[in-house]
């Protein structure tokens, strides 16, 4: 028994290398769409509460009923009293001294004499109707008090 011999034969055995070529996915992968989304849906989440426009003001609560929706040209225009006393028109401060006047310049550009106030609930009565008389002055007649819905009625019942 000898030792193996063998034999070349002068070819040299190639592999054929039995790869496949990548074909193209057609699938869409939706992870980093979904990855995205999920991000975007917590930025607003978080950003929303922070983009609300108004002043923070404790309302009184009353059994009235909210105001009919009528189709307005005008942005509707709010006065807010704060319970330090400070007079907001929109959300921009306003002296006191100066209110009227700006009342004036605003009502002779528009179309509307409507305004909504909003008092702070711990305001004293007097306050606010020295600031309703400061609305009428300023060319506002039509005053419409912002409230929170839900409290008490005088026939006993709440809500």
């Amino acid at each position: 028994m000898g030792a193996g011999t063998t034999q070349s034969t002068g070819k040299q055995t190639r592999r054929r290398r039995s790869r496949r070529q990548a074909a193209a996915m057609s699938e869409i992968n939706v992870t980093p769409f979904v990855d995205v989304m999920l991000v975007l849906l917590i930025i607003f989440m978080v950003a929303a509460p922070l983009v609300q426009s108004g002043v923070s003001v404790e309302l009184p609560e009353t059994a009235a009923a909210a105001l009919p929706q009528n189709e307005q040209q005008d942005e509707p225009l709010t006065v807010t009293l704060k319970a330090d006393g400070q007079v907001l028109l929109m959300s921009n401060e306003e002296p006191v001294e100066n209110i009227i006047s700006s009342l004036r310049a605003i009502a002779a550009q528009r179309t509307d004499n409507q305004i909504y106030l909003r008092a702070d609930g711990s305001v004293p009565y007097e306050r606010v109707a020295q600031l309703m008389g400061a609305l009428n002055a300023g060319g506002f007649n039509k005053i419409n008090f912002v409230t929170e819905q839900g409290g008490p009625s005088f026939d006993g019942s709440d809500g």
